[in-house]
């Protein structure tokens, strides 16, 4: 009886803390394929600083070059409810339509391999926009425009998750 009563507290514990998502990146390490001028550097997207303006220095930017691409490891796996992006707001909105953001365990090609949460098909000048990843599970958040020479600009990514674990007390 008193094993039952510990698994059914285990389960209760475990859906509270799924219900209770959080920004999980601002504790990840973030990297990227470049970096413009030598200043906007990747963390700069993870920094809990919503401001756009990318002369504030809250926003990261690559070179322009082929394919940029940015990643934020989160340390260990979660499971990813939604990503918001914020997008740069003086300024060149336009240069993230087409990203990809990218959702998995695997750092092969700089983890641009791992599977697709969404594309971004277009986030105004300053805007912030939410993707739902339903769920999806990763160690690694990447975000590239693929087949595209540009800059990629990101002023901040928030990613909401859980951290996974190999045996739910539930199912």
């Amino acid at each position: 009886m008193e094993l039952l009563h510990s698994a059914a507290l285990l389960c209760i514990l475990w859906i509270a803390a799924a219900q209770n998502v959080r920004n999980v990146a601002l504790q990840g390490r973030a990297t990227q394929s470049t970096i413009y001028n030598g200043i906007s550097t990747a963390i700069n997207s993870i920094d809990g600083n919503l401001n756009s303006n990318f002369h504030h220095g809250s926003c990261s930017c690559t070179s322009q070059e082929a394919s940029p691409w940015w990643r934020v490891d989160l340390l260990r796996p979660h499971r990813i409810s939604h990503i918001i992006i914020t997008n740069r707001g003086d300024c060149c909105g336009e240069r993230l339509n087409g990203a990809k953001i990218l959702v998995g365990n695997s750092l092969e090609n700089n983890g641009n391999n791992n599977p697709s949460c969404a594309d971004v098909t277009s986030i105004p000048n300053g805007g912030t926009k939410t993707f739902q990843c339903t769920n999806m599970v990763g160690q690694y958040v990447s975000i590239i425009l693929p087949k595209k020479n540009t800059y990629l600009q990101l002023c901040e990514v928030q990613v909401f998750g859980i951290p996974e674990s190999n045996d739910p007390p539930c199912f």
